[in-house]
């Protein structure tokens, strides 16, 4: 159990930084996060250690967030998106590869100073297979393909439209994951996660000077 203000900040820059140790040891490294807000300094200081470790990062961020992804040799190796659809997205999911033997916390807090030093915040390790498939194997995938509602992040701060390939289907994450408790649709429906469009040549010829 991870609790603010006691020990979160510092037990989450420790999961953190033990995924790129373990990608700098050539094991499987991934940072999955789901919050509404991504603010504190530390964290984002240790998501970049982390991403020119070699961890790869993806960070679903509701609203804001101070970290800039993308940047050659900083964060090239982080991806942000925002969805902002039905539902208030106040889920918090944390996902650590842990070389291969993944932890996966739920909780209450985002990545505010806040939250993390202000406040009385839980996070809790998920324990039980199965809610740990649906995590990895619903959840998390469906707001990675999500083109429909996500807007993804760029290195100069504006959010773009996901790119989508030529006659592929809107998929929206929201809207699936009601049918799939409904039980009308299947996870294994679930398409590969989106790209983000390519800047404009004009905008990409702008920022190259």
């Amino acid at each position: 159990m991870l609790v603010a203000p006691l020990h979160l900040a510092e037990d989450t820059a420790n999961l953190i930084s033990r995924e790129a140790d373990h990608a700098r040891a050539g094991r499987p490294a991934r940072i999955i996060v789901k919050v509404n807000s991504l603010l504190d300094r530390p964290i984002i200081t240790e998501l970049y250690k982390a991403s020119q470790a070699g961890v790869d990062i993806d960070l679903i961020v509701r609203g804001m967030c101070a970290l800039n992804p993308g940047i050659k040799g900083v964060s090239d190796r982080i991806r942000v998106r925002s969805i902002v659809g039905r539902f208030l997205e106040h889920s918090r999911i944390f996902y650590f590869e842990n070389g291969g033997a993944p932890d996966i916390y739920l909780g209450s807090a985002d990545w505010m100073p806040r939250n993390l030093y202000e406040r009385v915040e839980v996070l809790f390790p998920v324990r039980d297979h199965l809610l740990r498939a649906r995590i990895q194997e619903e959840i998390i995938p469906a707001y990675l393909a999500d083109n429909c509602k996500a807007r993804i992040l760029q290195r100069d701060g504006e959010y773009v439209r996901p790119r989508v390939e030529t006659r592929a289907p809107l998929f929206n994450a929201q809207e699936f994951l009601i049918k799939v408790a409904e039980g009308i649709a299947d996870p294994r429906m679930i398409p590969q996660a989106t790209r983000p469009r390519r800047p404009r040549a004009r905008k990409a010829a702008r920022q190259a000077r």
